[in-house]
C-alpha cells in the first residue's frame, strides 16, 4: 500500500545557531521572513516550496517530545520536510507497517494541521501532514 503524497508542504533547516542561520538566509540569500515567535522564521514567498522555515531545534524537540531538549538517544535532525498527504491516519499506518518509529502520530496542531513525524534514514525530521489552509 502506498501513501498518496499531494505535494511538499514545507522544508527547511533545523537550526542551533539562530543568528548565523538568519544571517545566511536573510542577509546573504535575501530571503524575507516573518517571525511567529520563539525565533521561528518562515516565508511562503520562495518559489518551488509552499513553506520554508528555520525551525529551532528546541522547538522541534518541543513539538515531538513535549520538551525543549532533543533526547540524546535519538539522532538530532539537520532539516525538516513535510509531505502533504490525502490521509494522515492511513499514511501513519503504512509508515508503522514499514517499521518507522513515529515520534508524533496523527496530532492536530493549534493551527489546524494534522501531523505525523518520524526520522528518515538520512536523519531528516519528516512529516506526513494535512494542512487545511493549503487546500
Amino acid at each position: 500500500m502506498n501513501i498518496d503524497v499531494l505535494f511538499i508542504t514545507g522544508f527547511g533547516p533545523i537550526v542551533k545557531d539562530h543568528r548565523s542561520s538568519q544571517a545566511l538566509y536573510e542577509q546573504t540569500l535575501g530571503i524575507e521572513f516573518e517571525e511567529t515567535g520563539g525565533d521561528y522564521l518562515h516565508t511562503q514567498t520562495v518559489e518551488g516550496v509552499k513553506h520554508f522555515g528555520l525551525w529551532p531545534l528546541e522547538q522541534a524537540a518541543e513539538s515531538c517530545f513535549g520538551s525543549g531538549k532533543w533526547p540524546s538517544n535519538i539522532p538530532e535532525p539537520q532539516a525538516w520536510m513535510e509531505f502533504e498527504v490525502a490521509d494522515v491516519a492511513q499514511a501513519s499506518k503504512v509508515l508503522e507497517e514499514q517499521g518507522y518509529k513515529l515520534l508524533v502520530k496523527n496530532r492536530t496542531e493549534p493551527w489546524g494541521q494534522t501531523v505525523t513525524r518520524f526520522l528518515s534514514p538520512e536523519g531528516i525530521l519528516t512529516g506526513v501532514v494535512y494542512t487545511p489552509q493549503m487546500h
